[in-house]
């Protein structure tokens, strides 16, 4: 990557018109002894990621500190974010979480949502999305009580076990509140065992949180069958190189933001995004940012087909979400801007490479994948010998953050151990990773 942000043809335009014949002239009044006449031996150029996880870790010696590598996924990840979002998301013009009513007066902002949903519309394969969500478990649970609302008389939510086990409580909560219930299936098999009359949405991850990819377009079909809506958390930085899940069917895709753009920040604040087909998009919760022209005729940006609780229409409102955070979908928008879909897809791969990496000398060490038949991007879950909490603690003491303990969460997976490998991780990283995993299993 190139720091000098100035063109050959710029900088002979310059010396011209200060009627100079090279750049060396520019330092004519600064004493010859004083000047760098020899080269610097400078290593070789390093792309912006690269440089600056360099500098953090000589930054990190003043303080005899480390930069501790992660391997936590579950939803946040951690991923490079460019220094130029940052830069950009701070301009005063934009430093505001909240959603302009008056449109006159914030046609860039609106026009930064409208370019956010058409990113997330085109990411998810659906028709249309809206301007964010709280989170991604928020985003999960205004889906399951879009289906209630849609079907009307039906009362069942179902959702798999692969679906992150925080997102499954707040939908548990949701739709208990509008008289509702939620059931938990294992599998396909589960799932079509349970499916009738009652059932208004299927909810389904992608990848699940086990990191598996199989049985989405199955879960869909299955879903349809029954007349329910099929809907799909997804990661987005996955569907880079995976088939969105709106071209295979589902009705609405939901998901983390967190991982376009946005710093881990301790858990928060990130966003949720949610997007739908075509017949739902009257009922799609928060704002939603249109297209619309003036008595002149010109371009402008509007919030469009909302029926809201803090609106006139108080008892058609189709959710009670009352904003949206337009910061972090902005950071995400500039992020997805500077990566654009080449970029995004090679950091899929770059991170499915190295997990596959990972996982294969696990493998060799003794660690058995969960359902190791099945394919995995860049998160998958081993079992490991006695507790995983264990196996973390001690790595925090070799300088590692280790996986996720999925017990946690699930009784039923106890003894699971979940890693995701980001960009941000090195080949390095992961054979340290083994190491010391190997050191800790022969104690």
């Amino acid at each position: 990557m190139r720091y000098i942000p100035h063109t050959a043809d710029e900088i002979s335009e310059m010396m011209s018109v200060l009627g100079i014949d090279s750049v060396d002239a520019l330092f004519d009044d600064i004493p010859g002894a004083a000047r760098l006449t020899r080269h610097l031996n400078l290593p070789p150029a390093l792309s912006e990621m690269e440089l600056s996880q360099l500098l953090t870790r000589m930054a990190g010696r003043n303080v005899n500190a480390t930069v501790m590598p992660s391997f936590l996924g579950g939803g946040y990840y951690d991923r490079f974010v460019p220094a130029a979002v940052g830069a950009l998301a701070s301009r005063g013009e934009f430093v505001t979480s909240y959603t302009p009513y008056q449109a006159e007066l914030s046609q860039g902002t609106l026009a930064a949502i409208f370019e956010f949903q058409s990113m997330i519309q085109s990411l998810t394969g659906t028709y249309a999305a809206q301007a964010s969500m709280y989170d991604g478990a928020s985003a999960v649970g205004e889906a399951a009580l879009l289906a209630l609302a849609h079907s009307r008389s039906r009362n069942r939510i179902i959702a798999f076990r692969g679906v992150h086990p925080d997102s499954r409580e707040v939908v548990r909560t949701y739709v208990k509140a509008r008289g509702g219930e939620l059931l938990v299936v294992d599998d396909l098999a589960d799932l079509q065992a349970h499916l009738d009359a009652s059932t208004a949405g299927v909810i389904m991850q992608y990848p699940d949180m086990l990191g598996h990819l199989t049985g989405v377009a199955e879960a869909i079909q299955a879903a349809h069958q029954a007349g329910a809506l099929a809907i799909a958390a997804v990661d987005p930085v996955a569907l880079a190189i995976l088939k969105p899940p709106g071209e295979m069917g589902a009705d609405i895709v939901v998901g983390e933001g967190q991982p376009l753009g946005n710093h881990m920040n301790y858990g928060g604040p990130t966003f949720g995004f949610f997007a739908v087909q075509e017949p739902l998009v009257r009922k799609i919760p928060g704002r939603l940012v249109g297209v619309a022209k003036d008595a002149q005729g010109r371009r402008g940006f509007v919030l469009t087909l909302q029926a809201r609780e803090q609106h006139i229409r108080r008892e058609k409102a189709t959710s009670n979400i009352c904003s949206n955070h337009s910061l972090n979908a902005l950071m995400a928008t500039i992020y997805m801007s500077l990566v654009g879909p080449e970029g995004l897809r090679e950091v899929a791969q770059r991170s499915a490479q190295l997990a596959h990496y990972l996982a294969d000398r696990l493998t060799a060490i003794g660690l058995k994948r969960v359902r190791s038949d099945e394919p995995f991007l860049y998160e998958f879950a081993v079992r490991v010998p006695g507790k995983a909490e264990d196996l973390n603690e001690y790595l925090l003491t070799r300088g590692i953050m280790g996986g996720m303990a999925l017990g946690r969460w699930d009784s039923s997976w106890d003894g699971l151990w979940q890693l995701a490998v980001s960009e941000r991780r090195t080949k390095a990283d992961c054979d340290q990773l083994v190491e010391e995993v190997a050191q800790w299993m022969s104690r």
